[in-house]
């Protein structure tokens, strides 16, 4: 499925249509005192009516008491790593509309209108802020953009899609989506999970162009590049073997077969002209090469069978969970329907 792109939509739209849902901010939080003050201004701000929630990720300065200062509802995940805390974001807390950003403030506010309209318009269920789109105008440092760059170009190869940013932490998604999203990330690969299975479990994506803003001084980024580098590109990888496993096996295979028809051909070639094998070495090479190559072949298929059973099955298990989500969910609507025509009945007799 390939994601969209869409230019932002008008804010009156977006905020218009929020005040019928409930919206939470989630914003996890790792030493970002000089930050999440004005993260959550900004965005109480822009959304006024939302619940914003700061994640605390065992801080060793005043993040925690900057955020309760700001008017934020604080929670805490003790397990160290950002994907713990979306694990733990995803799993307590409950709202219509879910806004994940991060407390470095490098994230604008002001475009969250834009992020919400697709999801409000039942266009999407994960809209995300992308930082490399065309349109934006994104402060990146050289070597974090050849990296975003870099693993922008693995995953879209390898899972035939156009996306421009796998990275942001800027992202909004649907109820359906939050609650039917397993998350197994601990880290700052968290984002790339998230990417991957919402186009291999068949969710709408849209993208959204948003500016990166610089970290103020005194701030300092928490990511390791090397070690995080490995993990994402671990997570890129493990998760194309788990949702491609004929084509992951299949290019295995393949190069194990070449690798031994080389030396083969060689051996080959000597035989017929000495009638002897004088490279026995390569022989054996070249037989375990090729047995291998055809073994990872045939698991490949039989790994693949597999999992085209479990996909059938998550699916009817999606369908029974959404009705019934359907039928909970129907009771409350028509709560919420006649509180607001009762309210709308009041305010004209109040006029009259």
């Amino acid at each position: 499925m390939q994601p969209e792109l869409l230019a932002p939509k008008p804010a009156s739209v977006a905020t218009h249509a929020a005040r019928d849902v409930s919206v939470m901010v989630l914003i996890p939080c790792y030493n970002e005192e000089l930050t999440i003050r004005q993260v959550v201004r900004e965005f109480r701000a822009k959304l006024p009516q939302a619940t914003i929630c700061v994640f605390d990720n065992n801080s060793s300065d005043r993040t925690a008491d900057e955020a309760i200062e700001a008017g934020a509802m604080l929670l805490c995940e003790r397990r160290q790593g950002k994907g713990y805390v979306v694990q733990s974001m995803f799993h307590q807390l409950d709202a219509d509309i879910y806004i994940m950003v991060d407390g470095d403030g490098t994230y604008p506010a002001d475009t969250v209108d834009a992020l919400m309209a697709p999801i409000l318009a039942g266009e999407a269920d994960m809209v995300v802020g992308s930082r490399l789109h065309t349109e934006s105008q994104s402060r990146f440092r050289l070597l974090n953009r050849f990296g975003n760059r870099l693993f922008l170009t693995i995953l879209n190869r390898l899972f035939n899609v156009h996306l421009t940013d796998i990275l942001s932490g800027y992202r909004v998604f649907n109820r359906k989506f939050v609650k039917d999203m397993p998350l197994f990330s601990q880290g700052f690969e968290i984002e790339t999970e998230l990417t991957i299975k919402a186009l291999q479990r068949g969710h709408r994506v849209v993208e959204v162009p948003v500016d990166l803003r610089s970290r103020p001084e005194g701030s300092f980024s928490k990511i390791r590049l090397v070690h995080d580098g490995l993990l994402i590109l671990n997570t890129i990888l493990a998760l194309f073997r788990d949702y491609k496993p004929l084509t992951f096996f299949a290019l295995l295979g393949s190069l194990l077969i070449i690798a031994g028809i080389i030396p083969g051909v060689v051996v080959i070639v000597e035989y017929l002209q000495t009638g002897l094998v004088l490279r026995f070495p390569s022989a054996l090479l070249a037989v375990g090469c090729i047995s291998m190559g055809m073994l990872l072949l045939v698991s490949g298929l039989i790994i693949h069978t597999i999992t085209r059973r479990f996909q059938e099955l998550d699916y009817k298990l999606q369908l029974l969970n959404e009705e019934l989500l359907d039928q909970i969910n129907k009771p409350l609507w028509r709560q919420r329907v006649t509180r607001i025509k009762s309210s709308e009945r009041a305010e004209v007799r109040s006029h009259g």
